[in-house]
Formats: C-alpha cells, sequence, structure tokens
C-alpha cells in the first residue's frame, strides 16, 4: 500500500490549484490530475506540478482504437508522469498498445509509468450497468472480469471500489494494484459516489491507493484534513 493518499485537484483554474499546493510547500504530495484540469491547461498544468515536487497520478481514462491509445500514451510517458489509466472495457488489444506505449516513450533511464484501468466507474450503480451497459451480470462479476483481462493484458492494476479490492488480489496477486476512489471520512457527504468506504476501512479490505477530493480541497482546513486522512489511512490512532 501507498502511505500517502492521492488528493484528486478538482479545480478549475491555475489559481486555485497554486493556492491550494502553496498551503503544503514543505511537503510532497502525490495528487491526481483529471481530465477538467487537463483539457483545459494541457501538458503543461503536468509539468509544472511535477516541478514542484508532487507525484502524479493521470486519470485519463483513455478508451479508442488501439493505434491511436499507443501514440497518445507514448507522449504521455514524456510528461514524467507517475501513473495513468485506461478504461478496461476498450479491451485486451487496446491495453496492450497503451503499456506498449508507455514503454516506448519513456526516456532511456527514467521509470515506466504504472498503467491501471478503470473496471466500473465508482459512481455507476449495478442497476444502471444493467440497463444502461446492458451487462447482465451482476457490477462484482464485472469488475472482476474486467480486473482478470486487465492482469492478463499486463497493467499494473486497476481502478476500482475498495469494497471490491480484497476479491481482486485474491483473484490476481497481492502485487496487482487497486486504485480506489469514493473515499470519505465518516461522517462526511457522500456526494455523487455510490459505492464508498473510510480510509480505514479501505486499507483494511485491500486498497492500494486511496483517491480523496472533496473531503480535503473543500475542508476548512485542507492541510488538517489531508493529515487526519492519511493518518486513518495508515492506521494511525
Amino acid at each position: 500500500m501507498n502511505d500517502k493518499p492521492i488528493v484528486a485537484l478538482d479545480f478549475s483554474t491555475t489559481k486555485e490549484i497554486e493556492d491550494f499546493l502553496l498551503l503544503f510547500k514543505d511537503e510532497s504530495l502525490y495528487v491526481k490530475v483529471g481530465m477538467e484540469l487537463y483539457y483545459q491547461h494541457g501538458a503543461e498544468i503536468v509539468k509544472w506540478i511535477k516541478d514542484l515536487g508532487h507525484e502524479i497520478f493521470l486519470d485519463l481514462k483513455l478508451h479508442d482504437i488501439p493505434n491511436t491509445v499507443h501514440r497518445a500514451m507514448k507522449g504521455l510517458a514524456s510528461l514524467d508522469i507517475d501513473m495513468v489509466n485506461v478504461h478496461a472495457a476498450g479491451g485486451s488489444e487496446m491495453m496492450k498498445a497503451a503499456k506498449d506505449g508507455l514503454i516506448a516513450g519513456t526516456p532511456v533511464g527514467s521509470t515506466v509509468p504504472k498503467l491501471i484501468a478503470v473496471t466500473q466507474l465508482t459512481s455507476t450503480s449495478e442497476e444502471a450497468m444493467q440497463s444502461e451497459q446492458l451487462i447482465k451480470v451482476s457490477l462484482q462479476e464485472s469488475v472482476l472480469h474486467y480486473a482478470d483481462l486487465t492482469c492478463k493484458s499486463g497493467l499494473d492494476g486497476v481502478v476500482c471500489s475498495a469494497w471490491e479490492a480484497r476479491m481482486i488480489k485474491d483473484h490476481t496477486n497481492d502485487d496487482f494494484i487497486c486504485l480506489t476512489p469514493g473515499i470519505r471520512p465518516a461522517g462526511s457527504a457522500v456526494g455523487d459516489q455510490k459505492r464508498v468506504a473510510t480510509p480505514a476501512r479501505a486499507r483494511e479490505i485491500g486498497s492500494t491507493f486511496i483517491v480523496v477530493g472533496r473531503p480535503i480541497t473543500q475542508a476548512a482546513d485542507p492541510v488538517a484534513a489531508y493529515h487526519e486522512i492519511k493518518k486513518q489511512w495508515n492506521g494511525v490512532e
């Protein structure tokens, strides 16, 4: 398990990001840069955050034909990111192409970024999956199927709910990454997430990384909120 919770930088402007990161000027964070930020500010926002000394999970969820994903990943690898993802629904050929692209684009002497795949979004309910995606198995079966496909395709892990992490590790291996969004401290609002867990419970049931956004970024004291969640995640009383 990684000892730092990943902070979702779900902000719209670079000023908001700068103000937030200035609160942690003496500390190296692991942050998530998602579609909102990347599509508005491009690669420069990634380079800037890396220059500040933070680790980055680039959450773009690529899903396209294998050749396009290969070329996109080759370019993203040059940004010195630490982890990136695709949609497992793109299939094994696409996932293998993504991995090959990352390897090809990583500068000599640098570490290839971790590559993980989304199984089912934590905002997706079983009812919605069955009625809208026309997947007629249970949500758990769908997640496990995608995790197994991801593992066999040579990727490092998956994005999943914390409640699915132990099942996935038992079906793959203990080194297989289970990155889990939908983390909420006890008593906080669930928001648009459907399958949530506390940091402590996520640790107990097998999460490798946790992603936390609003409970930190919208807290009255983001630094105190971050360190409290980090303590819970690391099992510190």
